[in-house]
């Protein structure tokens, strides 16, 4: 027998003296099994669960917190694969080797660095049964004591978890959104930002909002035309603080369109809705998408992909598809839930279709689920129900009798009013005492919003309660006063033309209370400074519908539009114009307000006489410029030439936006403005330049070679004697070899613009 070595005995001698003195150290420093391959290698060739699960069974007791992390990560990865998540879900979650890793990641959570403690907090969300997993619950603790190291991109990862459990009012939502208002000014991430800005949304002040929208404008030009998501977020966004910003719809929208053939239909569904709820329309997105959906009508045979196409086409399909998408929502019908019925509905209100057999298989699940939708659920219901004269006495009969009991038991007020607002559309809309003690114990806390819904409940009962006349109309008419007194009480404690907007804005000026509509033209009055180029649409298109005539605010309308009309959005001018039409009242500077808004609007609207190539210019040139407050389009000169586009650049070749600088309009000929056309006069700012761009057919040159033909050699010349420096841009040139990309264009229209160069023919 061997002899063991000297050297090997001393260090099997010293091995256990240091187990006796140090057993910790023992245990964690212990002897792993040597593998052909490193732990996460042998984890990333597992393609079942099965597989990972018998991974974490035989490794358990050596898996470090790295590789706990990865193993989550890895069962998200081959769940992501499945064809039926839920099920799947269901599986991994109730696994004994799941619980293991659960166990792991509970005992190792501390060790995790943050990248790894939020994507642990996020895979284990997705597989979470209990409504109140401690684990989850001790990773957001974790994440919160370490969430001021956070960068944006882990921050916004980990706000989106707090919003999987709906905390969106929770404090450490609220701690991000100091978070990102205390480093927004050097944020430069706008997909992570678009992300956070979804988050926080509840949260936001008005000038917060506008801070987030101001970034967002300034990073857009940052992403990449491909990425669709962020331009969703954004979106989002606007639609949560219900704010239709035209900017910023129209560059998202521009997203949407170049990636149209990439969009599913969840995303379709996703930006009808936005754009619905914002009213923002975009003719050619929803041409794209009715094609695109239509395609789909063959291939959802499920419920719930076909409910979701239902709801997107339904209201924008032509007859044939209406038909085939309600026949074949006729055989799906009996399989659909609660929810998928209620969405079905409120697409068939859009669609105005009031197919009797259709209806009355959707009812007949709408009542089966009835106990269990909410209160602004059931409001929804009664609406469209209302809306479609769908008539059932037994179903309105249980509807009535599951509002009556959520109103006594309601305390907040936006929910009574919704309750409120249910009842009164019913065939019967009497309210007894009970109800009404509930409505006078919330209007204290009451809005305008909430304080006009009551009072327009209170005027509909009294209109149809013949049977109760004598005994309740008193008891009515003391709720309408008191109802009076809070909203003269809320309007003159405003402080804040912001928060009065707010709530301005879903409310309409036609179902305002009588009583206090001259109260809330004095409020309006009293803010009168406060009204700038941010809120003139809104609060214009609110006194278009109180056919109230106030001349205070007209009159600071039509002044706001004068002088703020560069920073005005196209769009918002019809809002604009519309009360002095519809109240018959000119301001004092009524041609200069009318003439600088139809101007305004008319430049805008130039871009949609022009064909693909010259809208593709001028979606460059205002790039270039800085702003399509920069550049017009369609601008009759002096002696009736027309000019495709035009800008004008100051004595340090800095581009001037339009109405920032005195500019006299030329005097208007003796005819009808033309559409499309705006006419210019000469005068400058000392040492500026006007600069004409044209873009020559091919009709333009000659056909053997790119030579100019006299009539727009003639032309040149001509706006050269009236003052303009002349760009004339070649078809052949913008469509040749050398500007076949948008970098080498945009570099062309700056050489033209910027440079020496006098025409870039």
């Amino acid at each position: 027998m061997k002899k063991t070595p000297v050297f090997l005995e001393s260090l099997v001698t010293n091995m256990l003296r240091l187990r006796a003195i140090c057993p910790f150290s023992w245990r964690v420093f212990q002897f792993r099994p040597i593998s052909c391959e490193p732990l996460i290698i042998q984890m990333n060739k597992c393609t079942d669960e099965e597989q990972m699960f018998g991974f974490i069974e035989r490794n358990k007791a050596i898996l470090s917190e790295k590789q706990v992390g990865c193993a989550f990560d890895m069962l998200w990865k081959l769940q992501k694969q499945k064809t039926s998540l839920l099920k799947n879900a269901e599986y991994v979650r109730d696994h004994p080797q799941f619980l293991t890793l659960h166990n792991l990641a509970t005992n190792k959570f501390k060790l995790m660095n943050d990248d790894t403690l939020v994507n642990v907090l996020y895979v284990t969300q997705q597989f979470a049964g209990e409504a109140h997993d401690p684990l989850v619950e001790a990773l957001v603790t974790e994440a919160w004591r370490r969430l001021e190291r956070f960068d944006i991109k882990l921050l916004s990862e980990f706000s989106s978890c707090l919003a999987d459990q709906h905390l969106y009012f929770s404090p450490l939502m609220g701690k991000i959104a100091d978070i990102v208002h205390r480093n927004l000014e050097t944020t430069q991430d706008l997909s992570s930002l678009s992300v956070l800005m979804v988050n926080i949304s509840s949260l936001i002040s008005r000038h917060f909002q506008q801070q987030l929208v101001n970034k967002t404008e300034l990073l857009f030009d940052t992403i990449d035309s491909s990425e669709v998501n962020v331009a969703k977020s954004i979106a989002k966004f606007l639609r949560n603080v219900r704010y239709r910003y035209q900017p910023l719809l129209e560059r998202c929208n521009n997203v949407f369109l170049s990636n149209v053939d990439h969009l599913d239909l969840d995303s379709i569904s996703k930006i009808l809705s936005v754009y619905k709820f914002l009213q923002f329309n975009s003719f050619e997105f929803i041409i794209m998408a009715k094609k695109k959906l239509t395609e789909m009508i063959p291939l959802c045979n499920h419920p719930a992909s076909f409910v979701k196409l239902f709801v997107a086409l339904g209201p924008i399909a032509g007859p044939e598809e209406k038909k085939q998408l309600k026949s074949t929502m006729l055989l799906m019908s009996e399989d659909l839930t609660g929810e998928q019925a209620l969405a079905v509905l409120g697409a068939m209100g859009d669609m105005e279709s009031r197919n009797s057999c259709l209806i009355k298989r959707v009812t007949s699940v709408l009542h089966k689920h009835l106990d269990g939708y909410k209160p602004l659920e059931l409001l929804k219901i009664t609406q469209e129900l209302t809306f479609l004269h769908f008539q059932r006495k037994e179903f309105f009969a249980k509807l009535r009798e599951l509002l009556l009991s959520y109103l006594k038991n309601s305390f907040i007020p936006t929910e009574v009013s919704v309750l409120v607002r249910a009842i009164s559309l019913l065939p019967s809309p009497h309210l007894d005492e009970v109800g009404i003690s509930r409505i006078e114990a919330v209007l204290p806390q009451c809005d305008l919003n909430n304080l006009s819904s009551f009072a327009t409940s209170v005027l509909r009962w009294i209109q149809h309660d013949h049977m109760y006349l004598d005994n309740m109309t008193a008891k009515q008419l003391k709720l309408l006063q008191k109802l009076d007194h809070y909203g003269r009480q809320r309007l003159q404690h405003s402080n804040s033309l912001d928060l009065l907007r707010k709530e301005l804005k879903s409310l309409k000026g036609n179902t305002f209370p009588e009583s206090l509509l001259e109260e809330m033209i004095a409020t309006l009055q009293h803010f009168m400074d406060d009204i700038n180029y941010i809120n003139v649409g809104e609060i214009a298109s609110f006194i278009s519908s109180t056919d109230y005539l106030s001349t205070l605010l007209l009159d600071r309308i039509a002044s706001v539009a004068v002088q703020q009309i560069e920073k005005i959005h196209p769009f918002t001018i019809p809002a604009i114009i519309r009360p002095f039409s519809v109240l018959n009242y000119d301001p004092p500077q009524r041609d200069e307000f009318l003439g600088t808004c139809v101007q305004h609007l008319n430049s805008y609207l130039g871009i949609g006489g022009m064909d693909g190539t010259q809208q593709q210019i001028f979606k460059m040139l205002a790039e270039v410029l800085g702003g399509i407050n920069c550049v017009k389009a369609s601008v009759l000169t002096p002696y009736y030439h027309k000019v495709d586009f035009e800008c004008i650049l100051d004595k340090r070749k800095k581009p001037l936006p339009y109405g920032s600088h005195n500019i006299a309009l030329g005097q208007l000929p003796e005819m009808p403005w033309e559409s499309n056309i705006e006419i210019v006069g000469s005068r400058l700012p000392p040492g500026a330049e006007r600069i004409a761009l044209e873009f020559l057919d091919s009709k333009a040159l000659c056909r053997n070679i790119p030579h100019m033909k006299g009539k727009s050699a003639m032309k040149k010349r001509h706006l050269e004697i009236l003052g303009y420096r002349v760009i004339q841009i070649s078809q052949f040139e913008w469509n040749s070899m050398a500007l076949s990309t948008k970098d080498a264009r945009m570099d062309y229209l700056r050489e033209c613009i910027f440079g020496e160069v006098k025409s870039c023919l």
